[in-house]
């Protein structure tokens, strides 16, 4: 790689706290509390940030299997299940990226517009004009955003500067942040009122279907750690810092959504929180009219490091492809001063300033999120697949060597050099009894290995479980309201869903695990995996019809590029044939010899 190692845990998990950080703290925390689960909220981050922790522990995995890597769920996947969907994924990173940039430069031009009194709004409609809505609706309020178009065009420069400067001012942002969420829980607990727990309905005013729904919305906060996964190429220790800085960064920004919710509904009843400006309205609501610049330069700062996280990574998952081939090569120039994709970094940058400048913030938002569910989705799938193979997958890019983090020589135990090779032996004295019990009874032995067999049968039923869960969460989507009127077939529906669901878990269940121990291996398998699996894919259905349509057109785009492109030119395809003209090469001289 071309890019720099300079990146420690620390810079990580900042990176991963700021990236997620912005809308849970400023925007969702007061939204959820206010239409759906009142100061149930509070329960609402805990279970969306240990959904996403689910994610979290696979894409952790992940960073210990493939630690060299600028691509994140790209190259896990470009190693685990193919190139097609790689490039899929990838593309879909790209999208989101693009516009989590773009709005999160939107959502720092309406605060601005607000502490201004709506003076920059009134301006831009008189003089510049309205923008009208590409999702269907007309927006009188709308207009060309231009100082979201700058506000992203300065990040640019800051992020193709290079990543020592742009990790130092993301560190400096963070700081404001965790400095500005003391003052809001320390000032606020000073006016804490614990009966606003008890008024207008209680701690849970709609019940615990008012807390799971407002999980679901909640889960969208924690959205960003991905960030983490696409600094392999520009870490000191990529083996050991990124699981680190995955869970790390989760554990800090649930801890902030938690207390901050916790405070918001004890100062203020939850019925009386502005939507818009949750915190700012908490302490006018006691008075405390100062605190409204504390705030207002802390959501600022936040805001502004949640954007650098979308800006950040989007360059180098384009600069990973386009090494690979599957895009335009010239994607992946370094800059030799700066030693940035340069090249990456100002075409994204500027894609994402015209979408800010020419699309509502809300027609972004509508668009966001469905990429990162799937790619979340196909990186805890990669990591069940991985776990049934007979051999730890070899990626193209290490020259066919098996993929595993690098050991320090001074980490090396004799001791337990020793107790591997008597395990390794163990395991081959017992392999066969084990097929002769397996043909048997057709399930495995404790301490059987996986062959090729049992590895093909192994995707057969995980990719049978994949599809089946998701038509599962289309009947739960679908059949909510059948459900919670108990019809009788909705019931009776639920129920052969849930026993098939158990026998293909068991199905799944026999098959025999890779022994290869890892420094950090995601635990409870295959359930852990399992699980996300079907939350991130209910969570898909959830969104709207016009997403998915703008996802579907999306798909096609880079359906184009990819087949008009990527097929041929990719290195893969370029390994496989000159692995071709090898082969050939060596028949005929060995016709010759003969």
């Amino acid at each position: 790689t071309k890019l720099p190692k300079c990146l420690t845990t620390l810079d990580l998990t900042s990176l991963g706290v700021g990236s997620c950080g912005g809308t849970g703290m400023y925007v969702v925390s007061g939204m959820v509390a206010r239409e759906i689960a009142g100061p149930g909220v509070i329960f609402s981050f805990i279970i969306a940030g240990l959904v996403s922790l689910l994610s979290g522990m696979c894409y952790a995995e992940f960073g210990v299997r493939v630690p060299k890597t600028s691509g994140s769920a790209y190259t896990y996947s470009y190693v685990t299940i193919g190139e097609f969907t790689a490039f899929f994924i990838g593309w879909n990173l790209v999208l989101e990226y693009l516009i989590g940039t773009a709005s999160g430069a939107s959502a720092i031009s309406s605060m601005m517009d607000s502490l201004s009194n709506q003076t920059i709004r009134s301006w831009m409609l008189e003089h510049v004009g309205r923008l009208p809505s590409i999702a269907g609706h007309d927006d009188p309020n709308s207009y060309p955003d231009i100082i979201a178009l700058f506000i992203v065009l300065a990040m640019t420069v800051i992020v193709a500067a290079g990543v020592r400067n742009s990790v130092m001012f993301n560190n400096v942002l963070n700081v404001v942040n965790i400095l500005v969420w003391l003052f809001i829980i320390i000032a606020g607990l000073i006016y804490a009122d614990p009966t606003n727990w008890s008024k207008d309905g209680g701690f849970f005013p709609n019940g615990w279907s008012g807390v799971l729904r407002g999980a679901a919305t909640c889960f969208y906060a924690y959205i960003g750690f991905d960030i983490i996964a696409t600094t392999g190429d520009e870490c000191k220790q990529p083996h050991k810092s990124i699981p680190r800085a995955i869970l790390f960064s989760l554990a800090v920004c649930m801890t902030c959504y938690i207390s901050v919710s916790a405070v918001l509904t004890l100062v203020l009843p939850y019925s009386q929180i502005n939507e818009e400006s949750p915190l700012l309205d908490m302490f006018n609501y006691v008075g405390f009219y100062q605190a409204k610049y504390v705030i207002s330069v802390g959501a600022l700062a936040s805001l502004t490091v949640s954007l650098l996280g979308s800006l950040f990574p989007m360059p180098r998952v384009l600069y990973t492809m386009a090494s690979d081939g599957l895009i335009f090569r010239f994607l992946s120039h370094v800059m030799k001063y700066t030693e940035t994709p340069a090249v990456a970094t100002v075409i994204s940058g500027a894609i994402a300033s015209i979408l800010a400048l020419a699309v509502s913030l809300r027609d972004l938002i509508e668009m966001m999120s469905i990429g990162t569910l799937l790619a979340y989705t196909l990186v805890c799938l990669s990591v069940l697949l991985l776990r049934y193979q007979p051999v730890v997958l070899a990626d193209s890019r290490t020259n066919g060597l098996p993929i595993l983090p690098p050991v320090e020589e001074d980490e090396i135990d004799p001791d337990e050099v020793e107790t591997m090779e008597t395990a390794t032996e163990a395991f081959d004295e017992r392999d066969n009894t084990n097929l002769i019990s397996k043909d048997k009874t057709g399930i495995p032995q404790a301490m059987e290995r996986p062959t090729e067999e049992t590895g093909k049968r192994a995707i057969q039923r995980i990719c049978l479980l994949s599809f089946y869960l998701v038509m599962f969460n289309i009947f739960l989507v679908f059949g909510a309201n059948h459900l919670i009127n108990k019809a009788w077939w909705a019931l009776l529906l639920l129920a052969f869903f849930i026993i098939i669901l158990i026998i293909l878990i068991i199905l799944v269940c026999q098959q025999p695990q890779n022994p290869t121990r890892l420094a950090y291996m995601a635990p409870c398998l295959p359930f852990l995996p399992i699980s996300a699996i079907w939350f991130n894919t209910y969570l898909m259905l959830k969104l709207s019809p016009v997403t998915w349509i703008r996802f579907i057109i999306w798909c096609f785009i880079g359906l184009f590029i990819y087949f008009g492109y990527g097929v041929w030119n990719s290195d893969l395809e370029k390994s496989d044939q000159k692995f071709e003209e090898t082969t050939y090469q060596e028949g005929m001289n060995i016709d010759y010899e003969s």
